[in-house]
């Protein structure tokens, strides 16, 4: 659960910059270049070897990155509107490239290049995607206000059932509503 105004926070990618990394067949980052750790807030020692998802945004549908991994699966370049989490709860929009690497016929990684997008393309891809979320994986974005003790009860109460408090509140509303 997001307690912080930095999920409101936007990063934007400067015009003359191309975000680049690459990863292993697993998605695991191999390589990441000083914009893309800039950019999503974390150092480039620690984006090595951790899963390239680790910059998913809650946003995305997931259904966007199995059109994706359908894509490298067949050989093709996969192209689309990306919103990715910063290490500190913020975003940041991009078009991505993503494609595979062969040397010598054989696929041995990925790459992925990622650029700006423009502000009229972020609000049509996040209406868009929320109607997805809603749509496939019945799961609609909102934001509540809580006392800041009951806040710190159900951070309290997830640490001690080992659950997000995400699944907690969930539990409640539900719960509540019905």
């Amino acid at each position: 659960m997001q307690t912080t105004y930095q999920m409101f926070i936007e990063t934007l990618v400067p015009s003359d910059e191309l975000i680049v990394s690459r990863t292993d067949l697993q998605g695991n980052i191999t390589y990441a270049n000083e914009t893309f750790a800039q950019i999503s807030g974390y150092e480039v020692d620690e984006l090595i070897g951790k899963p390239h998802n680790i910059v998913r945004h809650p946003d995305m549908p997931r259904s966007i990155f199995q059109t994706l991994w359908q894509s490298l699966a067949y050989g093709q370049m996969w192209r689309g509107y990306v919103k990715n989490l910063r290490k500190d709860g913020g975003y940041y929009w991009v078009y991505a490239e993503v494609s595979g690497v062969y040397k010598e016929g054989v696929l041995v990684e990925y790459k992925s290049l990622r650029a700006p997008i423009d502000e009229a393309t972020k609000v049509i891809m996040q209406k868009a995607y929320d109607e997805r979320k809603t749509q496939e994986e019945k799961i609609s974005r909102a934001v509540i206000y809580l006392q800041s003790d009951l806040v710190e009860k159900l951070e309290k109460l997830a640490h001690e059932q080992k659950r997000s408090a995400d699944e907690i509140m969930n539990e409640i509303v539900s719960d509540t509503l019905f």
